[in-house]
Parts: C-alpha cells; sequence; structure tokens
C-alpha cells in the first residue's frame, strides 16, 4: 500500500494527517470506522446518534428532495469527528441521491448510443449533481456485462454485452466523475451477468475461465484501475475458476462468494490486478451471502478476506459486536484493521474531506444545489441521449411511420410489474400511462385494453377488434428490481388475454420502455421497438421517432433476439 500513488496521490499533509488521525483511534473507533451505514432520513436525532454514538466511515443515502439530502448530510458530517464518505448509487443520474434529480440515462441507454462521450455526460451529471447535495462517492459505474439475457437485475443497469464497449463506457464514467470531488466505485467484482439469479435472494456465479475473464471482465476492470478509479464494490458472485487458479485442489464447498474470498479479493483484485484502492463489500443484507455462513462469521471474515468497508447491516448493534469479536478471535489480525482503516482515511483525504473539515465546505449551501440540480444543460443532455438512444429492433415494412390519419383509432395494452412498491430501486410505474396519455396529446383516439371474461366458445369476436381499432400498441415497463428472479411478462387472465393474438390482423407495434429483451415472450411480433428507460424524455422522443419526426439513431447493446433463430422472423 502506498499513498502516494494511484489511486489515493496523497502529497505529504495529507499522509500526515492519515497517520495522525490513524493513531489517535481507539480499536473501537476503528472498528466501527468499517462500516458504511444507510439513511433515508434526515432527523436531527437519528443524524445525532449515527455521528456521535456509531462513528461509522460513511453512509449511503437512498433518494430524498434535495433539501433532505443536504441537511441529512450536513448533520451526519456536524456530529461525526471523523468526515464522512456519504454514497448513493449514482447509476443512471442524479436521481440515484436526488428526487428530482437529472436522470441522463440508464447505462444500458446510454450504450445504445454508441458514444462514450455519452457516459462521459453521466458522469458529469452524476459529479456535479451529487457534490451539489454534500455527496462524495459514487457507487457507480456498473461495469457488469449482461451475457444472460435471463439475469433478472443486471439488464438496463449495464452498458450491455459487448466487453468493449462496457470497458469504454466504464472508463469514461470514472474520469470524469472524478472530476467534481466523487469518488468511483466500479462493480459488481468480479463480475455479474453471467448468472441468471439475483444475488438479492440467492448466490450468483461468474463461470468463466481465467483466460475468458482476462479478456472480459477483467479487461474492463484493469482499464477503470488504470482510469484511477478510487474504489471497487464486490459482489456477492462467486468465481470458481479463479479460486481454484489461486487455491489449487479447494473443495467445491468451500468456493466462496467474492464478497469473502481472499482468493478473489485479495489475491486477484489487489494481486493480480494490482488495485492499490479501497474495497467495498456490496450490501451485506442480501441472502447471497447471508446464505453462506453464519453471520458472526461473515462479518469479521469480509474484512479478513481484504475488503477494507462493509456495507450496511443487518442488526447495526450485534454486526459491530460481530467485528469486534472477529479482531478479539484473530480472525481480523490488527495489520488487516489498520490496513482497512487506512485505505478509508486515504480515500478520504484524497477527496479533501479533511481539508473541507476543517474550512467548514463539507456541506454546500441549499440555494447553490437549486442552481445546479436538474439544470438546464443536463436536461438537454438527457433528451439528446434519449434520441440517439431508442432503437428499432425488427420493422414491419409499411406500419411504421403511426400518425392519427393513418391510425385514430388505437387499443393500447399495458403490460408492468406486478408490485407492491417494496422496492429499493426507482421502479416507475407511471411509465405506461404517460405513455398512453402523450399518444392521445397528439391525437390519437386510445382506448386501454381490459380482459374480458369468457373462456372457449364466449371470446370476443375477432370483428369487434378489426371494427373498431386501425392500430394495436403494446407499451411494456418491466424493470429490474431486488427480490426477483425474472424479468418476463405476465400474461393476463383468462387464458393469456392480452397475448398479442391480433398482430397479423391489426397492424402491431409492441414498445419495451424498460426490459430488451421481450422478444423472447413474443417473437411474432414484427415490429419492436427497445426504449432502455420511461422517462419523459425518452417517451418524447419515442413520439416523435413513432409519428416519423425524427429517425430511429439506437444501436443495440445486446443481443434483442436473445440468441433464438425464431425471434428474428
Amino acid at each position: 500500500m502506498n499513498l502516494r500513488e494511484k489511486p489515493f496521490n496523497l502529497n505529504d499533509s495529507d499522509i500526515e494527517w492519515v497517520e495522525k488521525t490513524l493513531s489517535s483511534m481507539s480499536v473501537d473507533d476503528k472498528i466501527r470506522q468499517l462500516f458504511c451505514l444507510v439513511t433515508y432520513t434526515d432527523d436531527e436525532e437519528y443524524c445525532r446518534y449515527i455521528g456521535q454514538t456509531v462513528r461509522p466511515g460513511g453512509f449511503m443515502s437512498r433518494t430524498m428532495p434535495a433539501e433532505a439530502c443536504i441537511s441529512a448530510v450536513n448533520k451526519m458530517q456536524k456530529y461525526s469527528k471523523i468526515p464522512l464518505l456519504v454514497a448513493a448509487n449514482f447509476e443512471a443520474g442524479g436521481n440515484g441521491m436526488i428526487i428530482g434529480g437529472t436522470m441522463l440515462g440508464k447505462p444500458m441507454e446510454v450504450a445504445a448510443t454508441d458514444d462514450p462521450e455519452q457516459a462521459r455526460r453521466l458522469g458529469e451529471v452524476c459529479g456535479v449533481e451529487g457534490a451539489a447535495v454534500g455527496a462524495n462517492w459514487a457507487f457507480a459505474p456498473i461495469i457488469d456485462i449482461d451475457y444472460n439475457w435471463r439475469n433478472p437485475i443486471t439488464n438496463t443497469r449495464t452498458f450491455g454485452s459487448d466487453p468493449d464497449r462496457v470497458r469504454k463506457m466504464g472508463v469514461a464514467y470514472v474520469e470524469e466523475i472524478q472530476k467534481h470531488g466523487m469518488a468511483a466505485s466500479v462493480k459488481h467484482f468480479p463480475g455479474d451477468g453471467r448468472d441468471e439469479r439475483d444475488q438479492h435472494v440467492a448466490i450468483s456465479i461468474n463461470d468463466m475461465s481465467c483466460e475468458e475473464w482476462d479478456k472480459t471482465y477483467g479487461a474492463a476492470y484493469s482499464a477503470c484501475i488504470e482510469a484511477g478509479a478510487k474504489t471497487v464494490m464486490v459482489g456477492h458472485i462467486m468465481h470458481p475458476a479463479y479460486t481454484r487458479y489461486f487455491r489449487p485442489g479447494i473443495a467445491d464447498s468451500e468456493i466462496m462468494p467474492a464478497t469473502v474470498s481472499r482468493e478473489i479479493v485479495t489475491d486477484l483484485l489487489r494481486g493480480k490486478l494490482g488495485f492499490n484502492g479501497l474495497i467495498v463489500t456490496d450490501s451485506t443484507t442480501m441472502a447471497g451471502i447471508a446464505t453462506m455462513m453464519p453471520r458472526e462469521k461473515m462479518v469479521p471474515l469480509s474484512i479478513a478476506a481484504g475488503c477494507d468497508m462493509f456495507l450496511f447491516t443487518k442488526s447495526l448493534d450485534e454486526d459491530i459486536q460481530y467485528m469486534h469479536k472477529g479482531y478479539e478471535d484473530g480472525i481480523i489480525t490488527k495489520t488487516r484493521l489498520d490496513e482497512a482503516v487506512t485505505r478509508i482515511l486515504a480515500l478520504k483525504a484524497s477527496l479533501g474531506l479533511h481539508k473541507k473539515q476543517e474550512n467548514g465546505t463539507l456541506v454546500p449551501s441549499l440555494e447553490e444545489a437549486k442552481e445546479v440540480v436538474g439544470q438546464a444543460k443536463f436536461r438537454m443532455w438527457s433528451k439528446e441521449c434519449a434520441d440517439r438512444a431508442i432503437t428499432l429492433v425488427k420493422e414491419e415494412k409499411g406500419v411504421l411511420p403511426i400518425t392519427p390519419d393513418r391510425y385514430k383509432r388505437v387499443l393500447f395494452y399495458s403490460l408492468e410489474n406486478k408490485t407492491d412498491g417494496a422496492t429499493i430501486f426507482n421502479v416507475d410505474e407511471s411509465e405506461n400511462k404517460r405513455f398512453c396519455k402523450r399518444l392521445r396529446d397528439v391525437g390519437f383516439d386510445v382506448t386501454e385494453f381490459v380482459p374480458s371474461p369468457g373462456f372457449e366458445g364466449m371470446m370476443k369476436p375477432v370483428s369487434e377488434f378489426t371494427d373498431n381499432y386501425d392500430l394495436i400498441i403494446y407499451s411494456a415497463s418491466l424493470q429490474t428490481k431486488s427480490n426477483q428472479t425474472v424479468v418476463r411478462i405476465e400474461w393476463a387472465n383468462p387464458m393469456g388475454a392480452n397475448v398479442p393474438i391480433y398482430s397479423h390482423t391489426i397492424p402491431t407495434v409492441f414498445v419495451s420502455l424498460e426490459n430488451p429483451y421481450h422478444l423472447v415472450d413474443v417473437p411474432h411480433i414484427r415490429t419492436m421497438i427497445n426504449c432502455y428507460a420511461g422517462s419523459d424524455e425518452v417517451i418524447d422522443s419515442l413520439i416523435e421517432k413513432l409519428m416519423g419526426i425524427s429517425p430511429f439513431r439506437g444501436i443495440s447493446p445486446i443481443d434483442p433476439f436473445c440468441g433464438k433463430w425464431e425471434t428474428h422472423l
């Protein structure tokens, strides 16, 4: 560990602060510094308790209004002796932390432009808007590679399935966001997207050989490390090939997710890739790690394996006790503890947090934030990204463009997540409604499909549809979210009442506002459009393209045909 080298690049004064701070800390102080918590509130007493009593190394903010973000950060920093790392999931824009923040575009939407400049813009939006409310750590970019169309969590959160494109987009994001006082955290090492499981609810495996991994995921991580990425987030993902490479003869039952695997964290990431920055676990509340061993063992083992920070807790006091016990039992050595805390302090010093604390500039003002968050330039960039991303996957000759003159009467089928709203991701349940409204705004007479009761012999005749509708539009808004196992269409009763059975009788257009893999469930659809996101900017651009006002420009960053021959027909 050399604090003068990349990615910390500390000077003598910075190193002096790190060493002086470390030497002043008790074992309890150091152990508490390992924790990165989560907050949803700016409640004064809660912030006081976290800052003064718990004394973590940092916290992640869930999405709140800008005023609440600044208030929470201000209070947390005020009550903390050592300045805090303040993180958020800046994956698609400032909206990852701030309600009203700019969503430039989901990573797959950005990738569909095939232009790394759009990823650089994403980094600028996240960096500028995040810093405006006091954030200094982005849990992004995601450089997972979406090889498996069945994966329920990577999907549009990735830059696609082309390793070269993922690498270029990841590097552009890292380089830009770190210009704005924000540490990037490339994730989820050693790489998601191969498996079809979600680490929130099950273990996940990257099944690549060492040679394959080096050329794909490894190349992306190496490039981001070379670009100066300050941190890496380790996922609850097994990598059997590299585990066996570093530990020949290991039993299958001993292969562990990267979070608690010395072979993957220390030997591969630190050793082979030469990463000198801070390593943080993914959320430790996920079943992907919780099912592998008792929590009492897992908590300290993550640090012993080489991670420097422990993300979230199940039970705050209990997890701190587990970490203490792991230290007392020798699972975490004094050397390993001091090394982890040194990297935490070095990251803070590299961001100038100690200097900002001293001069009172850790938290910007609300007035400053209002001038930055959601600014006109960023909104314009969001519109441009949408215009360049929307992809015409398949087209039936003669159907497009659609206008009220050609197709006045539209039957609108809405397909969306079945959710109770209890999700940590920003699942927008109004996307289809907003698309439907925009169709009406431009002059279409839109009828929303409602299934009718009836089984064989009692269903509506085909003539009832051909006599009343000129065009059918399917709008799918099935978004990835935690604790799910598939992102697939669930058809309505009775007997799949909303399946596209009239596509050979009535002109039909299928639009996916989110998941780009729906052709696997509707292979007979002949006009298919992928949008990758359902923001207002995307929907406005979609309307223009459907009506022939602007051309389709997107280049698919994945295989929308899911490797199946019949989806091409």
